[in-house]
């Protein structure tokens, strides 16, 4: 277990670490310095935010399978923090559809989330029907986030969402059967690619806000 949380968190060290070469440091993700901050487009921003929520929601997530899994950890400490950023997730959408909107994609992402835990909890135990049964629901939630972003927003057609969250869905899939087998190398493996899958997502998101809203894009 000690050696795939390393595994793990080396691995989110490095994508943080190259992340920041395009996108700087500090609690947005921005590129650059506070002044080449204010120099990036707002649609770079908005780019650039969106990255760092759905990496910390990739990071998190295996981060809490790990817990779950092999123990060792404080798994209610990092499903409270996993579930957080669901809400931020909303709330970064709360500025161009409002809270409503906001607060129900968040509410979405929290089951997105206690599905994934149940999920987690069968696999551990070798629950196959229980296993199916919240795979189902799992996959169901999906499209239903699916749904509810492609009826915000003509330019994120709902087929192609659902194939990005369901690839999302496989990618920690992959993670948990890694832990279950003890296989570091394949765990890794499956966090790069979940991250990179995730950044595309991001960048899509935001790319279709500004063509939606492009008045809020304006450069200055």
């Amino acid at each position: 277990m000690k050696r795939m949380f390393v595994a793990l968190s080396a691995v989110s060290i490095a994508c943080a670490t190259s992340s920041g070469a395009t996108t700087g440091s500090g609690s947005t993700g921005r590129t650059g310095s506070g002044s080449d901050s204010a120099m990036a487009s707002p649609e770079a921003n908005l780019r650039a935010d969106m990255r760092k929520l759905w990496e910390e929601h990739v990071t998190y997530t295996g981060l809490f399978a790990i817990a779950a899994i092999n123990g060792g950890l404080d798994a209610n400490k990092i499903a409270e923090r996993l579930l957080k950023n669901q809400d931020d997730i909303g709330n970064a959408i709360k500025p161009y559809y409002g809270d409503a909107a906001g607060n129900k994609l968040g509410s979405l992402l929290r089951d997105h989330i206690l599905i994934a835990a149940d999920l987690v909890k069968a696999a551990k135990a070798g629950d196959s029907a229980a296993q199916q049964a919240a795979n189902k629901k799992w996959f169901q939630n999906a499209d239903e986030i699916a749904g509810f972003l492609s009826s915000a927003n003509p330019n994120w057609p709902q087929k192609t969402l659902q194939d990005m969250l369901h690839t999302h869905l496989q990618g920690v899939t992959d993670q948990v059967v890694a832990l279950l087998k003890h296989d570091d190398a394949s765990l890794i493996t499956a966090y790069d690619k979940n991250v990179e899958h995730m950044m595309m997502m991001a960048d899509a998101l935001a790319s279709g806000i500004a063509k939606q809203f492009p008045d809020k894009f304006k450069s200055t």
